[in-house]
Order: structure tokens, then sequence, then C-alpha cells
């Protein structure tokens, strides 16, 4: 086909502008020195501009070739159907660019193994052990190669499915520690980014129902029987069986107890302060130490053997399971270790006049009125001394109901 550029005009030619050359062909001159080649189309009724390089680069002649050449791939033959040569281009860049993106951006599981690894001297064993297994079990083979980015809500369904009814308590904590590690790899400021782990309606109501679940206390002692047992328990040797006094003297948890640090304990005022990250209600909590708490800490030592203060045979910490030992060996394989804080609820509530407020602060427990929480904002230290003092009294009085000796030989 004759053009209609000559090639002089093509070089004098400063003024910005689009040039028509014929098929399609266009010169684009935006500055003196700025000129290049475009060839326009029309595909499925939209406008489409092709670039095809700049004067520098491409002679006017070469230029006429590159525009034939589009406008055979953009019309086809009988044996190739016209393809969008504009569109093309740019799926070809976007390809381009998520390859070099996920060449750079670091995978899931690289992700989580730097939380991990970041996260560990503050972990406590139960925790160095779940995070690791639970996430190359159930997440790494769905989710473990690809990118933050690439993570959509129907890998996290897909990987939750055969775990969220049989497994619920480990399905949710699947779930959160990948939300967890999913937050900490993206931009605080962006603010299209929705996290694909967040349990939203949407991903709840895709997931299998699950049985509404059967509240199931956790079996205690009678507090009647507590003096005996507590007699029975002081004659049994081990750091666990120590450990195991130590907590029903305070009405902890098993974790506060199993992972409690000499830097905690505060000697001359007689306190234990359980910093927020290991309470249930992320907050600081203060103990008071009895008098056979205290006892406890001076069989353990005086803090100079390593900070954990009960210390397994290995150096390490104990595993939570380790109390449940001693009371099976004593007989008492029946009730469990939190059991114990149920044994000391129903006791304060039944044998001591002391208020609700101040029993639930020992407990370290939410309240469930909004309005009695404002009310009940401080810790009631010495209100507390004074309960956990009458508590220990009770557990190591000389009245001391007779048990049989469930010791097993």
């Amino acid at each position: 086909m004759a053009g209609r550029l000559k090639p002089l005009d093509v070089d004098r030619q400063t003024k910005p502008g689009k040039y028509a050359d014929g098929g399609g062909l266009y010169l684009i001159v935006t500055g003196p020195t700025s000129k290049s080649w475009s060839y326009r189309f029309w595909k499925d009724g939209k406008e489409r501009w092709h670039g095809l390089g700049s004067l520098k680069d491409v002679s006017l002649k070469d230029a006429r070739l590159a525009r034939d050449a589009a406008r055979l791939r953009v019309k086809g033959d009988r044996s190739t159907a016209g393809v969008d040569i504009v569109l093309e281009r740019r799926q070809a860049r976007e390809e381009a660019k998520a390859v070099e993106t996920k060449v750079v951006m670091p995978t899931f599981e690289e992700c989580a193994e730097a939380y991990i690894r970041v996260n560990w001297s503050t972990w406590s064993e139960k925790h160095r052990d779940q995070w690791p297994s639970s996430l190359k079990r159930y997440a790494y083979s769905t989710i473990g190669k690809l990118t933050i980015r690439e993570i959509k809500p129907s890998h996290i369904h897909d990987l939750l499915k055969p775990i969220w009814v049989e497994k619920r308590e480990t399905a949710n904590r699947v779930r959160g520690r990948i939300e967890t590690i999913i937050a900490k790899n993206v931009d605080i400021d962006d603010p299209d980014f929705r996290n694909p782990a967040e349990l939203t309606r949407q991903l709840r109501e895709k997931l299998p129902k699950r049985p509404k679940r059967v509240v199931r206390h956790h079996p205690a002692l009678p507090y009647s029987e507590a003096p005996a047992f507590m007699q029975l328990l002081a004659g049994a040797p081990g750091t666990a069986a120590a450990m195991l006094r130590f907590l029903i003297f305070t009405a902890c948890r098993t974790n506060e107890a199993v992972d409690g640090q000499w830097c905690e304990i505060d000697r001359p005022a007689a306190t234990w302060k359980i910093p927020g990250e290991r309470m249930k209600m992320d907050q600081d909590h203060h103990v008071p130490l009895t008098d056979p708490a205290l006892a406890v800490l001076d069989e353990m030592g005086d803090g100079s053997q390593g900070e954990l203060i009960f210390i397994n045979p290995d150096g390490g910490a104990f595993s939570e399971n380790a109390m449940l030992a001693v009371l099976d060996r004593l007989g008492y394989g029946h009730v469990t270790v939190h059991g114990f804080r149920s044994t000391f609820a129903t006791w304060a509530e039944e044998c001591t006049d002391y208020p609700d407020g101040v029993r639930e602060a020992a407990l370290a427990h939410k309240y469930k009125s909004e309005t009695t929480a404002a009310y009940q904002r401080g810790q009631k230290l010495e209100k507390r001394r004074a309960l956990m003092k009458d508590w220990a009294a009770f557990l190591t009085g000389a009245k001391v109901v007779s048990l049989d000796d469930r010791r097993v030989g």
C-alpha cells in the first residue's frame, strides 16, 4: 500500500500530533525529538493503538512492514482467528510482572518460618511444638508455596473444611495462626487489602455446619476433700508435685505455673506478677503469695538455677501433662489440674463472705457485666491476699477429712 508520508516529511515534522500514513499507521509526534509509530485498529467495537517503536529505532519502511504484520494478526485468516494484539501485549506484561513478583516476594511458608523464629524465644514449649507442626500439617500443602497476595479465601476454606467439624479447636487455631502471619506481612496502610483468613460470615457459611458444643466442666475435687489431698500431695516427691502444690495455693492456670519465671516473683512484696501475654485476658495479673506458696518457691531455689521456676529433669519447661501424671500416680486420675480452680471457687463461694468481685479477681476472670467491670478495675490485691491466706489455711488446716490411701503401688 502506497504511503502518504515521505521520509523527509517524517524527519522534519516537529509539531505535536498524529500523522496518518495509511492503513492504520500513524507517526506520533510529542516533541522535536520524540517521535514514534503506532498502528490504529478496531477490535470488538473498541479503538486500539498498538505501538510499533520509536522513530530512532524503526524507519518508515520498517514501520509499514510492522503495520502489515500487525494487521494480519488482528484480522486472522482461514486457519487462525484474529487476536486483540493490544490486550495480548498487556496480558504478557502482567504475567511477566507476576513472575517477577513471585520471585521477589516470599512464600507463605517462608513468612511463617520467619514469624516463628522471631517469636520462638518468648513462646512456651507448647507453642513451640504446636505452631510449626499445625502449619506444616494443615496449611503448607495448600498455601505454603503461594505468596501472601496469591492466597484467597477459597484456599482457607479448602484447608479448613476437612478438620472444621472433627477437629474444632485445631481448625480454630490453624485459621488464627494463618490470619496472624498474613496480617504481619501486609502494608498496614493498604485500604484495599482484606485478610483472606478472616472468619467472615461468607467463609463461615461455606464451611460445614458444626453441631452445638456441649459444655463440659473440668472434673474437680470437692473442696471438702482438698485438705486430705494436699496432705497426700505434700509427701509426693519431684518438681512436678511441687508445681502442682504451688498451682493449688495460687489458684492459677496450668500454663501460668508451667511457664512461671523467677523474674516475676517479688519476694519482699510476696507477689507473683504474671505478664499479660501469658494470661487468658491478656492483662497483667498480680497473685498474692501466701506462706505455703512461698515455701514451695524456697524448695525450688533462689532463682540462680535459671529463668524457669519449675525445671524438668532435662533442664527445660515441663509439659502441661506433668501435673496430670502426678494426680494419676496419687490415685486422683479422675480429676483435672484445671479443676482445682473450680475447687477453690466453690470453697470461696460456700465457705467465705468475700464479695464476688474479690473471688473473680483471684481467678483472673472477665466480668460478664460491663457495669460491674467498670467498678472492679482494681486488682484488690490486699483483699485477695486475705482470701488466699484463708484458702491456704483451709488446705493446710489440722482438721483433715480422712480419706483412703489411693496411691498406686
